[in-house]
């Protein structure tokens, strides 16, 4: 697609994020209320849940931040690396959020009757520590020194920052400020190392631990209908093995659809960031690029939607005060009606 001016750019990144970050930012607020209201629901499993909530609010609120990582604007040191640092290590804690999630829910699954044995309930403050600490740790690595920071006050320049300057207006430069630039502040190999260190590595083992619940439901399916089979062989026997299997069916669809929507766009944005990467051209400027960069973070961060509002226990004690309020209002009206 054709490449867009800054304006233009920043008004796109405007329309599709907005809208993305308040359904985000709502929705999991709406969730939240829920497991709070619940008290049966403290426990455990939900509360790596509720942190997973907490790491994808945090995601929504920085999206329309996120996107405009890729272009180029006059800041000084400590701004850019707040500018950059800050919502890259939000994401990476989601990421890290939505794969202990994942692996506590497959222990469950596995060892349903000894996943309270496992480290991840009996240390669970140790747990929380590795989803939040480790991305802190990693984001911050550019203000601990390993950035391409040229220092304004030195005589050396780079050329991106030499370009970017000329090309602003002298009213805008302040002289202190330099170009605050994607590559100034994430060396090459800090970017290779997240996306296939951390990022890949996240999404291949949720990937296999989704895979390996899918194929222990199906075992599953089949030895409950071999039961049936040897007991009874009624009609009705074989409607409900038939209801077994569109509710299988039903499921993997159900997963399918969610990797189509919520991981494929993303995907499509990391090979499109690391092919434009290796071979050095710029595509931030490109509307595809933008479109693919504000869509594939979006739609990772409905993924905990998706499992949340699944669950009827995170969402009743909100739809039942939401059912209380609307029979009061129609008592309301019906009240003035009849006085009328």
């Amino acid at each position: 697609m054709d490449p867009l001016d800054k304006p233009s750019i920043e008004n796109l990144i405007f329309y599709i994020t907005v809208p993305l970050s308040s359904i985000i930012i709502l929705a999991n607020l709406f969730i939240i209320v829920g497991i709070a209201c619940n008290r049966q629901l403290h426990n455990t499993p939900n509360y790596f849940f509720l942190s997973l909530l907490v790491a994808d609010l945090c995601t929504g609120i920085a999206l329309p931040f996120i996107p405009r990582m890729a272009l180029d604007r006059l800041l000084d040191f400590k701004s850019c690396l707040l500018m950059y640092t800050l919502p890259n290590f939000l994401f990476l804690s989601f990421l890290f959020n939505l794969v202990m999630v994942h692996y506590e829910r497959y222990l469950c699954i596995v060892s349903p009757l000894h996943h309270s044995q496992f480290w991840v309930h009996r240390c669970f403050p140790v747990a929380l520590l590795i989803v939040w600490l480790p991305p802190l740790l990693y984001a911050s690595l550019p203000a601990f020194g390993w950035n391409n920071w040229v220092d304004p006050k030195g005589n050396k320049s780079s050329d991106v920052n030499e370009t970017f300057v000329r090309s602003y207006t002298s009213g805008n430069y302040s002289g202190t400020d330099e170009v605050c630039s994607y590559k100034q502040v994430f060396p090459e190999v800090f970017i290779y190392l997240e996306v296939y260190g951390l990022v890949l590595p996240a999404m291949l083992s949720i990937a296999g631990m989704t895979g390996r619940v899918l194929w222990i439901a199906r075992k599953q399916v089949k030895n409950i209908c071999k039961l049936q089979r040897a007991v009874d062989r009624l009609e009705q026997q074989s409607d409900h093995e038939q209801q077994l299997n569109l509710r299988y069916a039903k499921c993997v669809a159900a997963v399918s659809l969610t990797f189509l929507v919520c991981w494929v766009p993303y995907i499509i944005y990391q090979l499109m960031a690391v092919t434009a990467l290796q071979s050095g051209v710029s595509t931030s400027s490109s509307s595809l690029y933008i479109i693919m960069s504000c869509t594939g973070i979006g739609s990772m961060a409905i993924i905990p939607l998706i499992l949340g509002l699944a669950n009827k226990q995170y969402t009743e004690p909100v739809s039942r005060v939401m059912r209380k309020l609307r029979k009061r209002c129609r008592a309301g009206q019906n009240s003035r009606d009849i006085t009328l």
